[in-house]
């Protein structure tokens, strides 16, 4: 790494993955960090770099103490150890010595307390719940949530008519099975104990899943306008069942509560839905399949005036990002459940469905909220299906140099929102919360950055981009945009 390349990394700040130190001299301290990393996806440590980002430097001395204390802190202080790697890189202050922790494949890695630790946003926690601790375990391949016992369920609870179906058609005469019992059949199919079912045979063939999985539910809402705080809804319902029955009762509700348009068809035909059926059914399937199991929480599917809205429970895995995702990347969180439910519902499996969604629609965003241990996914619908709706803050259309001559890109839906909620100067955090918009990379990528390029805001600190200082008020073409956009409602 060179001065300059450490120069960049260090003006971004400190998150998730950079964390800065003027010093350490404690091991269990150290620890802590690496372990939080190596937890979390690994990342770096800057040390040598005070927390506002100025390199304060290290002499030779320090540098040899500080190597001396890392590698005691990943070998004996952190269970099982870790191995991270340095780089001492010279600056004009002094050396800094980054330390690249790799993302752990031995998750948890624990403290010599017992504790685990991991990050949240620059800085690390403690983890305590049960159910988190699941899902790391989880993650390093050692425990799935699809195969735990459900306690209190038993073959009784099959509906032998769904599961004989799915038996038939996919194993037909096997001689494999022949002569079992139906409770052989299930514990060889990885259904069920043989006492048991499990939660994989719990969801796809019970007769009634939410009676010990009650949680595990699709809540569906249809809003009027475009905010979910909205106290007015359209439509709602509890979707239960199985996962067939809750792909089936979700993929209804979105469709009586879309658009269907001609598209150049005859007006007596019932016409296609605005936005494409098969990338609906991916990011349905995908959300049903591969939501976290350990957390008690139901999927929510959202639409909107300009939206569907599609959350499962449980964030994206430590190695992966929506980018990944994008790219067809995957990692199975329900193996035993994917391997069934991709016979049962519309489901092709290696990491295609998200890709072949895109290609269907590519107006997608995805949202990985670590924080909040949930993943969404955001489907814009077409602005001429919800342009002229009712409701203010509905309002969508292209600024050209007409206005004032100023607006060099678009302002979509997203940017028109903000330029409302804008008062005088605002940080990005008062901005977001006056939106109600709980994600930064989703507020960032869709409100922020557009209405930067497009002319409409700008920076009170231009020249210091990452300031924590920065504010952003309106340009003066936002104004007018603002102002005929008044116009134009009165």
């Amino acid at each position: 790494m060179t001065q300059s390349d450490l120069q960049k990394a260090i003006t971004r700040g400190e998150d998730s993955r950079h964390q800065f130190k003027r010093d350490a001299t404690n091991a269990d301290s150290l620890a802590a960090e690496l372990a939080a990393f190596a937890n979390s996806g690994g990342g770096w440590l800057f040390l040598g770099v005070n927390d506002d980002g100025s390199i304060a430097g290290l002499d030779g001395a320090a540098v040899r103490r500080l190597n001396q204390l890392l590698g005691n802190a990943a070998s004996q202080h952190v269970r099982p150890p870790v191995h991270p790697l340095t780089e001492n890189v010279q600056t004009n202050q002094g050396l800094v010595v980054v330390v690249e922790v790799p993302d752990g494949l031995a998750k948890p890695y624990l403290d010599n307390q017992g504790r685990i630790w991991v990050k949240q946003g620059s800085d690390k926690r403690h983890v305590t719940s049960r159910e988190e601790m699941q899902r790391m375990f989880q993650r390093s391949g050692l425990v799935y949530a699809d195969v735990v016992p459900v306690a209190g369920s038993s073959i009784e609870d099959i509906d032998d008519k769904a599961f004989t179906a799915y038996f038939d058609l996919r194993y037909g005469e096997s001689d494999e099975f022949s002569g079992l019992t139906r409770e052989q059949l299930l514990q060889n199919l990885g259904l069920g104990d043989g006492q048991e079912l499990n939660l994989s045979g719990l969801m796809l063939f019970s007769r009634n899943p939410q009676r010990w999985r009650p949680a595990f539910e699709v809540k569906a809402v249809a809003f009027p306008g475009t905010a979910l705080h909205d106290t007015r809804y359209l439509d709602s319902e509890d979707i239960k069942g199985t996962l067939l029955e809750q792909f089936r009762g979700a993929f209804a509700f979105i469709k009586r509560n879309l658009h269907h348009v001609q598209h150049g068809r005859s007006f007596n035909t019932v016409g296609q839905l605005e936005i494409p059926e098969t990338a609906l059914e991916e990011l349905l399937v995908n959300a049903l399949i591969h939501r976290d199991y350990f957390t008690s929480a139901s999927v929510r599917l959202m639409v909107f005036a300009d939206r569907v809205e599609i959350v499962s429970p449980g964030h994206l895995s430590d190695s992966l990002s929506p980018e990944d995702i994008r790219q067809g990347k995957t990692i199975r969180r329900n193996p035993t459940l994917t391997e069934h439910a991709s016979h049962i519902l519309p489901y092709r499996g290696m990491g295609s469905g998200i890709p072949r969604a895109l290609q269907a629609w590519p107006r997608i965003d995805l949202v990985n909220d670590s924080s909040g241990n949930q993943f969404s996914v955001v489907v814009w619908r077409p602005e001429a299906e919800w342009r002229s709706g009712s409701g203010g803050d509905q309002v969508t259309g292209e600024v050209t140099g007409e206005v004032t001559g100023e607006v060099t890109g678009e302002v979509t839906g997203e940017v028109m929102r903000l330029l409302v909620v804008l008062q005088g100067e605002m940080k990005r955090s008062e901005i977001q919360a006056a939106l109600g918009l709980k994600h930064e990379d989703h507020f960032r990528e869709a409100y922020l950055r557009p209405a930067l390029k497009a002319g409409a805001i700008e920076m009170t600190i231009p020249d210091k981009p990452n300031s924590r200082l920065q504010k952003y008020r309106l340009t003066a073409a936002g104004k007018a945009w603002l102002h005929r956009r008044s116009d134009n409602k009165e």
